[in-house]
């Protein structure tokens, strides 16, 4: 029998979208894996579903076992990994959001890539995004459509990873993460102090402590975009939330590290990001992105010294300026 695995569903407020994620986890194809259904104190219909899904004998015994796990008061995503991760009694874990769905060969196809490269703990693979639902009809796109070349590519160092990294957080296809437990526990799992961000901050630990980053190019997951999610809020916003719910984790992680422009830069995107907010012209028209990239890029001075820098001989070989 091929190893027990791990699905976690992960859910806050999914009622009108888990029942999808966990036929999704039902119709794997790899067949020995163990359900968690982890909920982060929902007020909507969310545990209702869940629980009726449960209640089918169809259900319960496609898995070797079953855990739904509740709190009494929400308590953020990232205490809901750990939560996971702690109830978990395997190595390999996938972890999905109770409004996508794990693609038919997902489990097979991150053991297949486990088995071949023994050395890689943290696996990323492609994601297909959609508006609203699965439906092929509201297929947005692939993502990332080639394979990383910077990032993820095969001459990078987990040192590499972290160095580009603490420029930006360049994974934008996380729904893909798969997972050995002894590689996050070994970094002391998720800061539970960042309730909303919970996935940049592991990837620096990772990392900083040698853990490289792997991937392979082929999608694994369907990832939603609706106006529900907590920071998937389309393409008819001037910026994502992100931009300024994460600057104080890069704060605290990332800009110790960096050049002292590159600080300066971020800062100053991250405040004219707030008045536009204060201002409610977070709106995408026209005349707004000609206002936030005039004022964010072309009279952000500290653009100008990091361009300056990038081209001294002394910096050619240093990933920030690369």
């Amino acid at each position: 029998m091929k190893e027990l695995v791990t699905v976690a569903v992960l859910t806050y407020n999914s009622g009108l979208y888990v029942l999808e994620t966990l036929e999704s986890i039902y119709n794997q194809a790899y067949q020995n894996l163990e359900l968690i259904v982890s909920d982060d104190a929902s007020t909507d219909t969310t545990l209702d579903v869940v629980n009726l899904w449960l209640s089918e004998e169809r259900n319960r015994s496609r898995f070797s076992k079953v855990t739904v796990l509740t709190v009494p008061k929400n308590t953020g995503v990232s205490a809901n990994c750990n939560r996971c991760t702690k109830a978990s009694q395997t190595d390999w874990i996938k972890y999905v959001a109770g409004d996508d769905i794990l693609l038919p060969n997902c489990i097979t196809d991150n053991m297949d890539f486990a088995k071949h490269n023994p050395e890689a703990k943290i696996i990323f693979s492609q994601v297909m995004i959609y508006q609203d639902d699965f439906n092929p009809s509201h297929y947005v796109r692939t993502t990332p459509l080639n394979f990383p070349s910077h990032l993820m590519g095969i001459s990078l160092t987990a040192q590499d990873q972290f160095q580009l990294l603490l420029v930006s957080d360049r994974i934008h296809f996380t729904p893909s993460y798969f997972f050995n437990r002894t590689a996050t526990q070994k970094v002391g799992g998720y800061d539970e102090s960042n309730r909303l961000v919970e996935d940049y901050p592991m990837w620096l630990k990772l990392t900083q402590s040698g853990e490289r980053l792997w991937y392979f190019h082929k999608a694994t997951v369907g990832y939603r975009i609706h106006s529900k999610a907590l920071n998937n809020t389309g393409d008819n916003v001037l910026f994502k939330p992100s931009v300024i719910n994460s600057y104080s984790i890069r704060k605290e992680f990332a800009h110790q590290y960096l050049p002292w422009e590159m600080v300066m830069s971020e800062g100053h995107v991250f405040y004219i990001s707030k008045l536009f907010r204060q201002f409610e012209m977070t709106k995408n028209t026209s005349f707004n992105r000609f206002l936030y990239t005039v004022t964010t890029y072309y009279l952000n001075p500290f653009q100008y010294i990091f361009a300056i820098k990038k081209r001294l001989p002394s910096n050619q070989n240093v990933l920030f300026y690369k």
